[in-house]
């Protein structure tokens, strides 16, 4: 498998890298097992990045991480988490996200200095592991918040916890920062202050979904801004096809969608390419795209996904895609579930 650059910060990732939100059972259950089959799996076909966040299973998506990952060298992967949600132990019943057999967390916003130093510190207990590559502020936007509150997180986030993200940097913590979103607008919030990394971009940079292409990622260009993109099947269309229970960006799909898709869906069969391959290989051919995230709960399921990778497109033959495509950011509420399939 290719690796790529990522940032200025001499790392590595794997062009596909694993999510993680699946194996902590986002949506329906994950045994242990099958977590760790998929982790494995995902070893065995040459991926080396591993994303994961403290809100995945709240805290299990970290524990079974780390547990497969102590027994990897260190050199050889790359792992991102996030920060934004400290977790506290609760014994009431909290709001499961959608996640199954999450851990008895509940968890605050704090995208301040002493809530991404003690986030960080938490995720370092929870992995058991002893390195974080890359460190993401996670679901600061709209999306999450709302409006006033989004503007309450940016300015703690600009007041100290960036600062923090420096000093972890500096001090050879973690080897870069960016921003873990879904939508675009926060994320040129942030980057008028501050230089970043690394930005996830969940679902705006897919086959459908091409709002980040003009002015976006050029601009992370320029900055030297290195891309992941999330959410390549914009929450499952991509994947099923314009089926009639078939979910975009977190919600039924519109007729409007529904059609898009279904003329899309034509193109890749008139070429031989299947709906899906053509959506997990659009987003590696823009140069600010490093890699892509791909979560599953199941081995079988990643094993088909990365074969259909195999047999590259050329840039060229997506041009046929763009009269159906959508260049508009996300609406509704997404309620922090990026990064999903």
């Amino acid at each position: 498998m290719e690796h790529r650059d990522v940032g200025q910060t001499g790392l590595k990732i794997s062009e596909v890298g694993l999510g993680t939100a699946s194996i902590a059972g986002l949506y329906r259950a994950c045994s242990r097992s099958d977590a760790m089959d998929v982790l494995e799996t995902a070893w065995r076909s040459g991926i080396r990045y591993f994303d994961t966040a403290p809100f995945y299973g709240f805290g299990l998506a970290e524990r079974r991480l780390g547990d497969y990952l102590r027994e990897k060298p260190a050199s050889e992967w790359v792992l991102s988490t996030k920060v934004g949600r400290v977790l506290e132990p609760t014994k009431d019943a909290v709001p499961s996200f959608g996640f199954v057999d999450a851990l008895p967390f509940k968890f605050h916003y704090d995208y301040g200095y002493d809530g991404i130093m003690r986030s960080i510190e938490q995720s370092f207990a929870r992995l058991g592991l002893s390195k974080i590559d890359i460190a993401y502020v996670h679901d600061i936007g709209s999306f999450t918040h709302g409006g006033d509150l989004t503007d309450l997180h940016l300015r703690q986030l600009l007041d100290g916890g960036l600062r923090a993200l420096e000093e972890l940097k500096t001090a050879g913590v973690i080897k870069g920062y960016g921003l873990g979103v879904n939508e675009i607008d926060i994320c040129n919030a942030v980057m008028d202050h501050a230089r970043l990394d690394y930005i996830l971009l969940a679902g705006r940079y897919t086959l459908l979904d091409r709002t980040a292409q003009v002015g976006f990622l050029p601009r992370c260009q320029a900055a030297g801004t290195s891309v992941v993109v999330g959410g390549v099947f914009n929450s499952g269309i991509l994947a099923t096809g314009p089926v009639a229970d078939a979910y975009f960006d977190y919600a039924p799909a519109s007729p409007e969608i529904l059609n898009k898709v279904s003329a899309m869906q034509d193109l890749a069969f008139a070429a031989n390419r299947s709906l899906a391959e053509a959506a997990l290989q659009f987003p590696l051919n823009h140069p600010a795209v490093r890699g892509i995230l791909i979560g599953t709960a199941k081995g079988d399921s990643l094993i088909r996904n990365l074969e259909l990778l195999s047999n590259r497109m050329a840039r060229d033959e997506f041009e046929p895609f763009e009269d159906h495509t959508i260049k508009q950011s996300l609406t509704g509420d997404a309620a922090g579930l990026f990064n999903v399939d």
